[in-house]
């Protein structure tokens, strides 16, 4: 049985949000145990308040919580007894597949990053995604804030981790197809380094089909997009803009006469499925890639069916083993690249000498 960390204190409503979604995740995944973190009484007396099946739950003792304006070196350094903390630590021995909160994401990350480590050949963890895109398919997308400054370097460990996790998650969709993001598909565009980083891309063993630009993302010919954190949270915030205003907009559009009132009768059954299939609660969960445990951060504003469905993602990733997969394929994918390096540096010394001897 799979036991997923809590941190019930985390996020804008904490336990008011925290525990309800605990509660309505353990009745979809009955083979779940989940070990609810954060002050005692206050989180037993919530779990007893919303008729969580105790015999499932756990609670786990933290006396501080971490503010959600706070800094995240000082939350490391003065909040060790913080239910985020805590819930992290449980990853860390073991007691627990992955750990899930909604608090602060700088401390989160911070925390995450000291307690767990990096997989070894990854230098930063990066945020991740998986968006909608064409019909029944989701595309991974990182870097989302984490590293705003990235080396080509980083950039393909990016791909590579985000390549790993798409194939532990969905292995019926084969080698995943991996795009760099990019203001236009021809090679010769982009920063130096987006350009050195599709070198880079190219001349190793991932599936990579090229630069793709910000209206690739949803066509669904796509599995992993990968961008520095600047590129990537701008796009992030840019789609979740775009669709409120859509939203808003079409709201305002039908209750604009009678007509249009009567006409939005008729459109109900369709708006209604459109609303769902985009419903940003059900996207909700963000994945910490990267570390040596499965660490999900929730949406600090979401509400129980959104902390919901941060939980069935890290459900997921426990469950298909993604953690012991993708150390595994990392290794293999950067001992490619490496001999391809090597490769390529031998031969352009053999050029060299090659030139000099003909002098």
């Amino acid at each position: 049985m799979i036991t997923l960390a809590v941190d019930a204190m985390g996020g804008d409503a904490g336990l008011a949000v925290t525990v309800p979604g605990a509660a309505a995740f353990l009745k979809r995944q009955p083979n779940v145990r989940l070990m609810m973190v954060g002050d005692e009484a206050a989180v037993g007396k919530a779990l007893r308040e919303a008729g969580v099946p105790m015999e499932r739950v756990r609670i786990v003792h933290a006396a501080q919580v971490v503010e959600m304006d706070e800094a995240p070196q000082l939350a490391l350094k003065n909040k060790k007894d913080s239910s985020m903390r805590v819930a992290i630590n449980q990853v860390k021995e073991g007691v627990a597949q992955a750990a899930v909160s909604a608090g602060n994401t700088g401390a989160l990350m911070a925390t995450a990053r000291f307690v767990l480590k990096t997989i070894p050949g990854i230098e930063r963890p990066a945020i991740a995604k998986f968006l909608p895109s064409g019909e029944n398919h989701l595309t991974l997308m990182l870097d989302l804030g984490a590293n705003v400054d990235c080396t080509p370097d980083q950039l393909v460990q990016f791909a590579v981790v985000g390549s790993e996790l798409v194939q532990a998650l969905h292995p019926e969709r084969g080698l995943p197809r991996v795009g760099l993001l990019n203001v236009g598909t021809e090679d010769i565009k982009g920063t130096d380094t987006v350009k050195q980083t599709f070198k880079l891309l190219k001349s190793g063993k991932l599936n990579f089909i090229g630069n793709v630009e910000g209206n690739d993302v949803f066509n669904g010919k796509i599995d992993v997009v990968v961008a520095d954190g600047f590129v990537g949270n701008i796009m992030l915030k840019t789609i979740e803009g775009a669709v409120k205003f859509m939203g808003g907009a079409i709201k305002q559009e039908f209750q604009r006469n009678w007509y249009n009132k009567l006409a939005a009768v008729a459109a109900l059954p369709a708006l209604k499925g459109m609303k769902s299939k985009l419903d940003p609660r059900k996207f909700n969960g963000a994945i910490f890639l990267g570390l040596r445990g499965v660490v999900v951060k929730s949406h600090g504003g979401t509400d129980e069916v959104g902390f919901m469905y941060a939980l069935e993602e890290a459900y997921h990733e426990a469950e298909a083993a993604s953690l012991s997969k993708i150390e595994q394929g990392v290794a293999a994918q950067l001992a490619a690249l490496e001999e391809v390096r090597e490769q390529e540096a031998a031969l352009e010394t053999a050029v060299t000498h090659i030139g000099t001897a003909a002098e």
